[in-house]
């Protein structure tokens, strides 16, 4: 079943074949990395092994993603991914034509990501968006965010000067945009895209539960 629809819809699911494997399948063999390594791990979290696996596509200049990351997502870490149910992993997917930084946002939070410090600069940029949101030039500001969440600046830079981070954010959100996410966040979560974002931890705890049931019910 794919479904395409508003979180605050979703009833449960009881059919979980994985069209949203398309995305990981073309994240894994599209990004240039070593053939056994993992090119999702430094911007996941939670064990690969989890019976669930949720694909975030969110733009980091998004309000309502920012809300999602500062309100929902520690309560659905806390419950789901540090006790094992699911794993969590986050697709760049930034509205340029609407958020004019959030490449440059994007672009930061994967050279972090090559630093290990992907989740706390992604905490800190949504934390601080305001900051940055509405400048000309965000750059600086940034890399000052990345920098006070544990990012080496001179790496940090490097890294962006190198430029290499700007085609794998691209490359994401093409990937993103073939499998049928338009809008921010969006989620894709064993065989449904989901649109848009809870404003409580409730409808995302539902969901996840149902899917958990039915996924290790499944396996045994």
């Amino acid at each position: 079943m794919r479904s395409h629809r508003h979180l605050d819809q979703v009833g449960l699911l009881i059919s979980l074949r994985s069209p949203s494997l398309l995305l990981a399948a073309a994240l894994l063999v599209c990004s240039g990395s070593a053939q056994n390594e993992d090119p999702l791990a430094a911007r996941s979290k939670g064990a690969a092994s989890a019976p669930v696996t949720v694909y975030e596509m969110a733009d980091f200049q998004c309000p309502a993603c920012r809300m999602f990351a500062v309100t929902v997502l520690p309560t659905i870490d806390r419950e789901f991914v540090q006790t094992g149910k699911v794993r969590w992993v986050f697709i760049n997917l930034p509205l340029t034509s609407i958020h004019p930084n959030a490449v440059a946002a994007a672009e930061v939070a994967m050279c972090a990501a090559r630093q290990g410090r992907f989740w706390p600069t992604h905490d800190a940029l949504y934390q601080q968006q305001d900051t940055w949101a509405k400048l000309s030039a965000p750059r600086s500001t940034l890399v000052t965010i990345a920098q006070r969440a544990g990012v080496d600046r001179a790496k940090l830079l490097a890294c962006l000067d190198e430029g290499s981070v700007r085609t794998e954010v691209e490359l994401d959100a093409q990937r993103a945009t073939r499998s049928g996410a338009h809008a921010t966040p969006s989620f894709y979560i064993e065989g449904g895209l989901l649109e848009g974002a809870p404003y409580t931890p409730d409808p995302m705890r539902r969901l996840l539960d149902s899917i958990y049931a039915v996924r290790t019910r499944a396996s045994k």
